[in-house]
């Protein structure tokens, strides 16, 4: 079957092509200012990629269309799709039409962390013989690339609530039906989506819904906004995770530079050495192992997969280090992921300085619902330079104001010249953003090679 896939290049579609290519399908595509690492990824499976969203794409005929939320009416092959009658679905459709309803399938949801939980888990049940299928947003190193098809029982799927595809404005991850679902914290996000949190919860509880009684939800404890969801019914056994030693749980995931130790009702329940750092991982990590436990992987066995863990592609990924400064790569865009990375930084890789440079980039942060949280957020480093984007529509230095050592930039040669020029020995410099950032990574890396090889 040939399948066309519209927005190929989206973390969650390019997953979608990988899978159909495994399963023996003929996989095409089309996207617009693609970069890695699923371009990247695409190009290894020799998928052919279109650039644009020209109506000819669509000759020859392919059996069927696979349409990402990216994708809206007016534009030119979404008009011609329409006018042909080729049967086209949207993404989680299709997945749960062809690989999910024979699968005991985990969904990895809430608003902060999925990728690195999913990846975590996903790595877990490789390691331990389970032959998982999964989807996840993002790339490990360890798992090589962001989906994969699996000949076990178990599918482990990063399930995010925005919206499904112009035709369908539920949440994805509705299409999913789990048998065990995570649900990490909850915050408003989306904002262009979804006016306010109650709105998210709502989806959330319909997701909650959908989790048979003999399955099992695993959530942050003492989370208010889940603990509302639930509170509205919930017809599925529980178990509960903190990073917190002073909050009460049913596991407890303590994270220190020498290591990260399990806890179960405060009694030890394991430990294990790590590449990880942070409270925030902790949780990803305590969630993880709870949910390969609910597929009959023992808490050892998991515990012994998270220490030989190397992380996620964009999640506090080292770029290089040059006289003594290293940077980094993360994909923090919420300022409430902002504090938890930087905290992360502090903690676990204790710098001399914390350098950030960030962009409001996602459109939660464009609309400004995020607006008065960001100058907080950045109060955790030592210097930001922050990229103030074309048509943001409120005013970025003034709600910068309060942070002191956050300046505004309207390019990013302005960025990486102050960088290059602040940083000293022992400083790490960390890029946040959930795009391509003008190339800055690539631009910024060279610029500090090239100022401490003059040095």
């Amino acid at each position: 079957m040939h399948i066309h896939i519209l927005g190929i290049c989206g973390t969650f579609m390019a997953g979608v092509a990988a899978i159909a290519r495994e399963a023996g399908h003929r996989v095409t595509g089309a996207d617009r200012g693609v970069y890695p690492p699923m371009s990247d990824q695409l190009a290894a499976l020799d998928i052919r990629v279109t650039e644009g969203y020209d109506a000819g794409q669509l000759d020859p005929r392919p059996d069927v269309v696979v349409v990402g939320n990216v994708m809206t009416r007016g534009m030119p092959v979404v008009e011609e799709l329409l006018d042909s009658g080729i049967a086209y679905c949207s993404g989680p459709e299709w997945l749960a039409r062809e690989v999910l309803r024979s699968r005991h399938v985990i969904a990895i949801s809430g608003t902060h962390g999925k990728t690195t939980t999913t990846s975590l888990l996903a790595w877990i049940l490789d390691q331990t013989g389970q032959e998982p299928g999964f989807l996840i947003g993002g790339v490990s190193p360890d798992l090589g690339v962001s989906a994969r098809l699996g000949r076990g029982p178990a599918f482990v799927i990063e399930a995010d609530e925005y919206d499904t595809a112009f035709f369908d404005k539920g949440a994805k991850f509705l299409h999913y039906r789990p048998r065990t679902l995570v649900i990490n914290n909850l915050e408003h996000d989306h904002a262009d989506i979804y006016p306010d949190l109650a709105a998210i919860q709502r989806q959330f509880h319909q997701l909650v819904r959908t989790v048979p009684g003999h399955g099992m939800i695993i959530h942050r404890a003492a989370d208010a906004n889940v603990l509302e969801v639930l509170a509205r019914g919930c017809w599925t056994p529980t178990e509960t995770f903190t990073s917190d030693p002073g909050t009460a749980a049913g596991w407890t995931g303590l994270a220190a530079p020498e290591g990260f130790r399990l806890l179960r009702h405060g009694a030890p329940a394991g430990a294990t050495a790590w590449q990880l750092a942070g409270a925030h991982n902790a949780e990803n990590a305590t969630a993880a192992v709870l949910a390969a436990r609910a597929v009959g992987v023992a808490p050892a066995d998991a515990l012994a997969a998270v220490g030989r863990f190397r992380g996620v592609k964009r999640r506090l990924e080292l770029l290089g280090s040059w006289g003594g400064v290293s940077l980094y790569d993360d994909f923090a865009h919420h300022p409430t992921a902002i504090t938890r990375t930087l905290a992360a930084v502090r903690s676990g890789l204790r710098p001399r300085r914390v350098l950030v440079v960030t962009e409001p980039r996602s459109n939660t942060m464009r609309l400004g619902a995020q607006r008065e949280a960001l100058a907080p957020a950045l109060a955790g480093a030592d210097r930001s330079w922050v990229l103030e984007p074309g048509g943001l529509g409120w005013d970025l230095a003034a709600a910068l104001a309060p942070a002191a050592t956050a300046g505004v930039f309207r390019d990013t040669a302005g960025i990486i010249a102050g960088v290059v020029a602040e940083a000293r020995a022992g400083d790490a410099i960390v890029i946040m953003s959930n795009g391509g950032f003008q190339n800055l990574r690539a631009d910024l890396a060279a610029a500090l090679a090239a100022r401490f090889a003059t040095a």
